[in-house]
């Protein structure tokens, strides 16, 4: 089970010696086709790391063919000489495989600032190459994680076609998107104008509804590849409900792999006036440290549930809100309810129901706990 499940893609993950570990720190994915159609989605933050700039171009023409990635340093504001590094490992992708620098999609994670060796960007690409294979994919998604503490893997199966991803990120996860990669691949003949429409209505319910830590990072990628070899026209809803199960399942594994996290909490809120304020409503819980730090501390602490609420601009009457905690409704008509001492909060999953009592729109946005172990992970971080 890897992104070379579906046919027509070959992948390796090699040691560059970007990582003072040894451990693998490049990976490449190449799209043997014989389509070569892609979509892809990047970080809305305005500071972007080189390899987002380089790689917001090659993307435009819909086609893409090879994603090279590494590990080990994000290659953000490093100046000229880290767009032109940035550059240089597309050319010399290119160079190896045979195709156009402007088909090469490059991705990079890590310490900001930090200026990644080119010699040994440009060596690794050479043993990727070198390694390339259809059984590859498992190395790649391995030489691609930074403080992940698993590689992240998965593959959706259609009728006669496929759809597989990996993916790294275990902080700054917040939309849009995270701090992670992902490469998505499919052996499904779909046009690079349906990917997009695909990829983005997936992202819209997965990747951009996790919500970790509110840190939105500078290098976040997302490339779905496809190469056509199963000869399949899947019905676009077919595709898009693969390609949103495959990336649903791949912010789970990021979630359960967030840093330091005890609990991973899935926060519902129902009957809202739009989606939109659905999600706004998910995403203020979602971003407050003190429920945050209350559920690590096994503490069902609704009124902060709702003082969050209160600083959204959704449609409800402050008066009339319910709210459950692992299905116990403690508050009713914005008064307490049922004993918040029957919330069991000692399984890692945690769910947030919320009724708006204002439409019939939903949305579930995903976050975690605030431990102690978060925060000493993230004073004393290194790729």
């Amino acid at each position: 089970m890897s992104i070379t499940t579906p046919a027509g893609f070959r992948a390796a993950g090699v040691a560059a010696g970007l990582k003072s570990t040894g451990a693998a720190d490049l990976a490449l994915v190449v799209n043997d086709g014989p389509r070569f159609d892609s979509a892809s989605v990047f970080t809305a933050n305005r500071c972007k790391a080189n390899p987002v700039l380089w790689s917001q171009e090659v993307v435009k023409d819909g086609v893409v063919r090879a994603v090279v990635l590494n590990s080990g340093g994000a290659n953000c504001y490093t100046g000229a000489e880290g767009f032109q590094t940035t550059h240089a490992v597309a050319e010399r992708v290119a160079e190896r495989v045979g195709i156009g620098a402007v088909d090469v999609v490059v991705c990079s994670t890590g310490l900001i600032g930090l200026a990644n060796p080119r010699e040994n960007l440009l060596a690794g690409v050479d043993a990727a190459y070198d390694a390339l294979s259809a059984d590859g994919g498992e190395d790649a998604a391995r030489a691609i994680m930074t403080t992940d503490s698993v590689h992240k893997q998965v593959v959706v199966e259609g009728a006669g076609w496929s759809v597989a991803g990996m993916a790294k990120g275990a902080g700054m996860l917040a939309p849009q998107l995270a701090t992670m990669l992902v490469v998505l691949t499919t052996d499904a003949v779909v046009p690079a104008d349906e990917l997009d429409a695909a990829l983005r209505a997936a992202t819209r319910v997965s990747f951009d509804r996790l919500d970790s830590d509110g840190c939105m990072s500078t290098n976040d990628t997302v490339t779905v590849l496809a190469s056509g070899a199963s000869g399949i026209t899947p019905t676009a809803e077919d595709f898009t409900a693969a390609l949103t199960q495959a990336c649903t399942e791949l912010a789970m594994q990021l979630l359960k792999d967030a840093e330091g996290a005890d609990h991973e909490i899935a926060i519902t809120v129902l009957h809202a006036a739009s989606e939109d304020d659905a999600v706004e409503v998910g995403r203020s819980v979602a971003r407050s440290n003190l429920f945050k730090a209350a559920v690590f501390g096994r503490d069902p602490n609704w009124g902060r549930v709702l003082a969050s609420m209160g600083t959204t601009g959704a449609a409800f009457d402050p008066a009339d809100l319910d709210v459950a905690m692992n299905g116990v409704w403690v508050c009713r008509s914005s008064t307490p309810a049922e004993d918040p001492a029957g919330v069991d909060l000692s399984g890692r999953e945690v769910s947030v129901t919320i009724d708006l009592k204002a439409g019939d729109e939903r949305a579930t946005v995903w976050t975690n706990d605030l431990t102690h172990a978060y925060v000493h992970e993230n004073s004393a971080y290194s790729s």
